[in-house]
């Protein structure tokens, strides 16, 4: 009796494995490349070191701000929450808004005529050139921080939305928007869904002409 082995799965495994790992080899290699110029650069004092200090400096620096000694009165974890929770409330924020205004700007060309020109005008602008603007109107507390950011992840995240509709199939949002707006009518005509409910012959005619009305509108 002969036994059939299939070398595909384990051919698969290595080819897969082959390349993530000379993947992460040459970041490794990188990394310790970029290092060792850093290092060299500063040493030989190439670079003043109040601009390139060296890494072993750099690496102490930062030892000392992570310890109870901590920067400006507080540790690198408490600036690291700080910040962090800043970024999740102007995301938040972000999505909650841009994606139903990108949504709409999609399915309304009414909406897209009024927001768009307001959402270019600022999306090519660095946030940090309106930051003295934040700063002058709110102060420099968390309103104008979170702002700040609110404005900068604000229109990427409606410029999605709005390209992700616009690249939805045309057919499949009138079906969405047939069953959204008459949700109880009948989409052939002198059979209503109640008669229709009844006969599952009646039913499945009457879901495909409502498709296809939904698709010709």
């Amino acid at each position: 009796m002969s036994v059939v082995l299939n070398d595909k799965p384990r051919q698969t495994t290595l080819k897969w494995r082959w390349p993530l790992s000379r993947q992460l080899t040459l970041s490794v290699a990188t990394l310790a490349v970029l290092l060792a110029v850093w290092w060299a650069v500063a040493a030989l004092q190439l670079i003043s070191p109040l601009f390139l200090p060296p890494p072993g400096q750099v690496l102490q620096k930062l030892i000392t701000i992570a310890g109870p000694q901590g920067f400006m009165d507080a540790t690198l974890w408490q600036h690291l929450a700080a910040s962090l929770t800043r970024i999740v409330i102007a995301l938040l924020a972000a999505v909650l808004i841009g994606v139903p205004v990108g949504i709409a700007m999609g399915l309304n060309s009414t909406v897209r005529g009024i927001l768009d020109p307001l959402i270019e005008l600022y999306r090519p602008v660095p946030p940090l050139a309106y930051l003295p603007l934040m700063v002058i109107w709110f102060g420099i507390g968390e309103t104008s921080k979170i702002l700040l950011i609110y404005l900068a992840i604000f229109a990427p995240v409606a410029m999605s939305a709005l390209a992700g509709v616009k690249s939805a199939q045309q057919v499949r949002i009138r079906a969405a928007r047939f069953a959204g707006r008459q949700p109880g009518a009948g989409a052939v005509a002198g059979d209503p869904p109640r008669r229709a409910a009844g006969d599952p012959h009646r039913a499945a005619h009457w879901s495909r002409g409502g498709l296809v009305n939904a698709g010709g509108r």
